[in-house]
């Protein structure tokens, strides 16, 4: 019989798979045994707790949006131009990473208040960019004048972080065309 060692980064992408299809309070560390053919007693020798796996998938959700946050500003061009390189990369972020991007954005409500703080301020710091992005473009009138950043900033985040939940990669719509439709919407709305 062949055995497999997990290592803990296996049992972080397990319990991501299972926040995700399951939610932090529906899953269990016996599940997680389970997903991994562990008993419960070689599972804590990976991890200490349950939290601790939601808050190592959680701020692997908020590194993998602000990195693409990042990167996106630094595209050359118009403001618009860097609120399509936003929405680019959120849609790469969903697709590649959907079970941590579904942790991140549904289960870091049940993170303890000593590690939710950091994730919330990271959260903010990255609709902060999609709000700077569309203040440049009001500024610079690639948008219209009248456009609230805040408002549009959560328009266009709710529809973004809605993918998770009816985006399938064998459905009609490929990545740069949902890409494309998703970035259009968003400048019909804006200008």
């Amino acid at each position: 019989m062949v055995t497999t060692r997990n290592t803990r980064g296996d049992v972080v992408r397990a319990a991501g798979r299972l926040f995700a299809a399951r939610g932090y309070h529906g899953t269990s560390m016996r599940d997680l045994g389970k997903e991994l053919g562990l008993l419960g007693s070689s599972l804590y020798s990976h991890v200490s707790s349950k939290q601790d796996l939601l808050v190592e998938v959680v701020e692997e959700g908020a590194r993998l949006f602000e990195a693409s946050a990042k990167q996106a500003l630094e595209t050359r061009g118009t403001a618009a131009d860097r609120l399509d390189a936003l929405i680019s990369g959120h849609v790469d972020v969903v697709v590649e990473n959907i079970d941590v991007a579904r942790t991140f954005l549904n289960e870091a409500r049940m993170l303890d208040d000593e590690h939710r703080s950091p994730i919330v301020a990271a959260r903010d710091h990255y609709e902060e960019a999609f709000r700077s992005v569309i203040r440049e473009g009001v500024a610079d009138r690639s948008f219209d004048v009248g456009v609230d950043p805040k408002t549009a900033s959560i328009f266009i985040l709710s529809i973004l972080n809605a993918l998770e939940r009816w985006y399938r990669p064998e459905g009609e719509l490929d990545r740069e065309a949902l890409t494309t439709e998703l970035s259009g919407f968003a400048r019909a709305a804006l200008t």
